[in-house]
């Protein structure tokens, strides 16, 4: 199912990023673009990905804000090369 429209972000799409490693919804936002434009999106959005991360085995808080972290620079450096 399409959750966001305005990017075609699916269920699938969002339970992919989280099978690979995503827990963070922030994270998810920057990597697919969900709820990030019009918002409509962003309770269904939020949902799939609680769904989600809850089936997965838990990442310890520890871990979670530097991974966040880490992506959002190498992201930033992919921008700006």
């Amino acid at each position: 199912m399409i959750v966001c429209l305005c990017h075609r972000v699916s269920d699938r799409d969002i339970r992919r990023a989280v099978a690979d490693g995503t827990r963070n919804f922030e994270v998810l936002q920057d990597e697919t673009r969900v709820a990030s434009a019009c918002g409509a999106c962003h309770d269904c959005a939020r949902e799939v990905f609680d769904e989600a991360v809850a089936q997965h085995a838990p990442v310890p808080v520890q871990l979670m804000e530097p991974l966040a972290q880490t992506r959002r620079m190498i992201q930033l450096a992919r921008v700006a090369a």
